[in-house]
């Protein structure tokens, strides 16, 4: 009895595994790029937490829930200059009124705890209203940061997402959390 031996089978060329796998990296890219964002600090006005240099990863998923809230540390649009990114943090929320006067920010007539400004403003700001979809913004820094105490409030819609996690360098590894505040 003769037993025949197998048939060597035909290499074929495995185009569904390659459009598989290339779809799934399509949606891994397309999912990346819709819920974050890398982008680098420059600049000093985020001083003492954010530095000159760092990357920051940035949730565009962090404001599909509710608004930005007061603390936040935000990337958007300048809405001076659309092609340049800034990071601040927001201080005063649509239809609040900010002043700034004798080294405090002033939220509709009440001072605003800050520990983490690297010290107090050295400007003041008459009472302005924020107007319904915008908000204010002030760097860190406040006294070398060009931000709502020059050019004005910023409009939501200008908003990328909320500054999520400091990645570079890496000795400098970080959540970037916002400051919490009781009334929020």
């Amino acid at each position: 009895m003769e037993t025949e031996s197998p048939k060597p089978k035909k290499m074929r060329f495995p185009y569904r595994e390659i459009l598989i796998t290339l779809v799934i990296a399509l949606i891994i890219f397309l999912v990346a790029q819709a819920t974050v964002q890398s982008v680098k600090v420059v600049g000093a006005s985020m001083e003492p937490n954010v530095h000159n240099g760092q990357y920051l990863v940035v949730s565009k998923v962090a404001y599909w829930f509710h608004p930005p809230r007061r603390g936040d540390v935000v990337v958007f649009h300048s809405p001076q200059n659309p092609d340049q990114d800034i990071i601040k943090r927001v201080i005063a929320l649509p239809g609040e009124t900010v002043e700034i006067k004798g080294g405090k920010v002033y939220i509709n007539g009440t001072p605003l705890e800050e520990p983490y400004i690297a010290e107090e403003p050295r400007y003041d700001l008459p009472p302005q209203y924020v107007s319904e979809d915008c908000y204010f913004v002030l760097g860190d820094n406040r006294n070398y940061s060009s931000d709502s105490h020059v050019w004005g409030v910023v409009p939501e819609k200008n908003i990328i997402g909320k500054a999520w996690i400091c990645y570079w360098p890496p000795s400098e590894w970080q959540s970037i959390s916002g400051h919490s505040f009781d009334e929020d």
